[in-house]
């Protein structure tokens, strides 16, 4: 696959645009990049899963900087989700290449599980729930994070649009959720992009290889959009966000039924 001039802009303003909504409330944007490099920019299968662990690895620090000097962050629970999903995204970079190759199975799970998802979540927003929750166990989390690490691996997402809307379900706020999910996808997403480097260097598979240029011009327009994104969560109400969240989660699994 060649990288034109159109292509390159294209994926530009999609990763700018995608994180610049996305951020505030902790996804990296490539769960929603993905069927834009699928169906727009025609990455082809299985490249496009190290394709968009790239974009998170460029994208990444965009937010991550922000939500550092805002201080947000949630050291324990951040520690915990990348404890869990580093280990699950690499299993998921050898199921990629080895067993799973196809998205139609992945996309009927991720709707299956996010629309009831997002639908409450957007519901908790319009008439907000004051009951105290226990927090989760620290074994819950880093299961959690484990599951999400090997979607994430296997699939190229940001692990943050699966974590989010769990984590904020569980009554914690969103400016905790937002810096810790964005955390873990990017330090898995470096481990993935690693894993499937080697993978392609191991087996010659220069199919399973990341589009390179195509990866970091998403990457730096979510670089630009992320920080921009992190920034404005400040002004945006925390039932706003929630809502947001979970409308994001609905879009998503409607687009993928």
């Amino acid at each position: 696959m060649t990288t034109g001039m159109e292509t390159g802009l294209a994926g530009f303003a999609a990763g700018l645009l995608i994180s610049l909504v996305t951020a505030p409330v902790g996804v990296s944007g490539a769960v929603f990049l993905l069927p834009v490099q699928l169906s727009v920019l025609h990455v082809p299968n299985p490249a496009v899963t190290p394709t968009n662990l790239l974009y998170n690895v460029v994208a990444g620090p965009g937010a991550l900087l922000r939500y550092l000097r805002q201080g947000g962050f949630d050291r324990a629970l951040t520690r915990l989700l990348v404890l869990g999903t580093l280990p699950g995204v690499v299993a998921g970079a050898f199921l990629r290449v080895f067993a799973l190759p196809g998205p139609r199975v992945f996309r009927l799970v991720v709707a299956a599980v996010l629309l009831p998802l997002g639908l409450w979540l957007c519901l908790r927003a319009i008439r907000p729930d004051h009951r105290i929750r226990p927090p989760l166990a620290a074994r819950t989390v880093a299961a959690l994070g484990l599951a999400v690490g090997t979607v994430g691996g296997i699939y190229g997402i940001g692990g943050g649009s699966l974590l989010g809307p769990i984590l904020a379900g569980r009554g914690i706020p969103m400016a905790t959720v937002a810096p810790a999910a964005l955390a873990a996808t990017f330090v898995t997403s470096i481990a993935g992009s690693a894993t499937y480097g080697l993978i392609a260097l191991a087996t010659g598979g220069t199919e399973i290889a990341p589009h390179w240029v195509l990866g970091l011009l998403c990457g730096l327009g979510g670089l630009i959009g992320g920080y921009l994104g992190a920034r404005l969560q400040r002004h945006i109400p925390e039932r706003a966000l929630r809502f947001l969240l979970g409308a994001l989660a609905v879009a998503l699994a409607v687009s993928y039924l």
